[in-house]
């Protein structure tokens, strides 16, 4: 609808002034813009410390940036400031990127996303099962992830060729029958480039630049170590003893199609606009990388050709996160409400959670922003009173315990999740969006919870106690003092353990601190990680999610 407007002091009959009625709507148009950005960086800035590493971020709706930022330094040790237009690493988000490369060649006819792998590697041992370029870009194919492997000394730093990095995991066995799990899985993604090298006869890390990063003026994107122009660089960091310090090296020869790009926030928006655009890929093609995987079973798996499936309160949602050492992200768009999110982190333990940061930009720019909670001490008896078994729905359980840790909550088959109170019957998930709210009944007994999750509302009726939890025992303190030191299970994970008078520590590189407890004098576990740990005098073994981890002393 036109405005009626007066132009230069002089009226006109009361006929509209075109030029004033632009000005005007630009300005509406500006000021909404630059509240949504007041009240995104209200929400956000508070996860950043200006004297540790931070982020980069974007936030653009309707094809608007309407937020673009940088917080926290770029280098701890020389006290430089992140600027947004910094270059940092892209970790698993380059996995959107190969499968675009795969989906190109496969609308060229050079490959069928149904070929089994050995048509195009016809060395790769896959012991008689029919895997397919579809289970890797599913994580379905069953193959064992390279990374998931327990660490080979000095490995991280050794430069690689893709057929030596392939002998590395080629011959372990199976993980499962291909297509009936998603397991995500690095390996999966390194043999997708070594098809694109093959299929195409072109180095990986030329060609995405000449197909993709040129073509769509990403001028800072690139494989690492092969940039087409100089640009400022963010330092990578690591939480250690004393604070941050520069993360561990790592040949990028390793993460290959898997994780070893690097970009910025620009250039990720201008990936975004690209897509939007049906730009590279057919609407079809697009539309399947972003459409859930099937298992054999009709489950959906949540993940597309590279990108997660999900939602945003409510808003149907693709993204994918990173993590690689230095450095953290995680990238969202929300097509049908034309909302795009990115926030690159130059550290891999901290101090902000990129996909927490993401999703609550993501929420505030679609103007439905998360409920926000401040914790207080819960009243006498209220862990006590709101702990039980409740029933989650589809044959699951989910079990909150009064621990040593506070409340924790944990659903079947998932490690807990500790929580944090708001009042006798609010507790919100600590560095999380979920929230719960139990309900009682007239004599003031709880009879029920309901989780809100991404804008629904799941109640759960309570169906009995919680069960018992394991007990501890108590050992001399030279028992343990003996297993004291630092244990590395993968290149990407160390775990030190430590003693504070009475109480014993478990902390992984990056992670918060958890106290262990004995069962034994080697056997010790974690109710907040639903971990047990056994030392054997030379090393440890990592006992979580049915899975057995061994480590080295360090």
């Amino acid at each position: 609808m036109l405005r009626i407007a007066i132009c230069a002091a002089v009226l006109l009959a009361l006929q509209p002034c075109t030029t004033c009625s632009a000005y005007a709507a630009t300005t509406a148009g500006a000021t909404a813009g630059e509240a949504i950005a007041a009240r995104i960086d209200r929400a956000i800035a508070p996860f950043f410390d200006a004297g540790a590493p931070g982020a980069t971020v974007i936030v653009v709706k309707d094809g608007k940036t309407v937020l673009r930022r940088a917080y926290g330094l770029a280098d701890t040790a020389a006290g430089v400031a992140l600027r947004p237009e910094m270059v940092l690493r892209l970790g698993s988000i380059t996995k959107q990127f190969t499968s675009a490369a795969i989906l190109m060649l496969a609308e060229e006819g050079k490959l069928a996303l149904d070929d089994d792998i050995t048509k195009h590697l016809p060395d790769y041992p896959t012991r008689g099962k029919r895997i397919t370029i579809e289970h890797l870009l599913t994580h379905t194919s069953g193959i064992a992830s390279f990374t998931s492997k327990p660490a080979e000394e000095g490995k991280a730093m050794r430069d690689m060729s893709v057929p030596e990095m392939i002998d590395s995991f080629k011959n372990d066995p199976l993980d499962f029958e291909p297509g009936s799990e998603f397991r995500y899985n690095n390996s999966g993604y390194f043999l997708l480039g070594a098809i694109i090298e093959k299929v195409s006869g072109t180095p990986y890390a030329d060609f995405l630049a000449q197909r993709i990063f040129v073509p769509l003026g990403m001028k800072d994107t690139a494989y690492e170590g092969h940039a087409r122009r100089t640009a400022p660089v963010a330092a990578g960091h690591s939480r250690g003893e004393k604070g941050y310090d520069y993360a561990a090296p790592l040949s990028m020869s390793q993460p290959y199609a898997a994780g070893a790009l690097v970009s910025t926030v620009d250039d990720l928006a201008r990936w975004d606009a690209a897509i939007s655009g049906g730009r590279l890929l057919t609407p079809a093609s697009w539309r399947r990388a972003f459409t859930s995987w099937r298992l054999d079973d009709g489950k959906p798996a949540g993940y597309g050709y590279g990108w997660e499936v999900g939602e945003v309160q409510g808003e149907g949602m693709v993204g994918h996160g990173g993590a690689i050492n230095g450095f953290t992200g995680f990238a969202l768009r929300i097509p049908e409400r034309k909302v795009y999110v990115a926030v690159l982190s130059n550290s891999d333990s901290g101090p902000a959670n990129p996909q927490l940061v993401a999703r609550k930009a993501a929420a505030i720019a679609l103007g439905k922003p998360y409920r926000e909670f401040r914790e207080v001490a819960p009243a006498p008896g209220a862990l006590d009173a709101v702990a039980g078994s409740y029933d989650a729905g589809k044959g699951q359980r989910r079990v909150f315990r009064h621990a040593r840790e506070g409340l924790l909550m944990q659903l079947d088959g998932q490690p807990p999740v500790r929580l944090k109170a708001a009042s006798k019957d609010t507790f919100f998930v600590a560095e999380g969006l979920d929230w719960f709210a139990f309900e009682r009944d007239a004599r003031g007994k709880v009879r029920g919870v309901t989780l809100h999750r991404e804008g629904e509302a799941l109640r759960n009726p309570r169906i009995g106690d919680a069960p018992a939890g394991r007990r501890a025992v108590k050992i001399p303190h030279a028992a343990f003092d003996r297993h004291i030191g630092r244990y590395q299970l993968r290149p990407d994970l160390v775990i030190e353990f430590t003693r504070e008078g009475d109480r014993y520590f478990g902390q992984a590189l990056g992670q918060d601190r958890l106290e262990i407890f004995p069962m034994s004098e080697n056997v010790f576990f974690s109710d907040a990680a639903d971990a047990e740990i056994e030392f054997d005098g030379q090393g440890m073994v990592l006992r979580q999610g049915g899975r057995s981890t061994p480590g080295r002393k360090l």
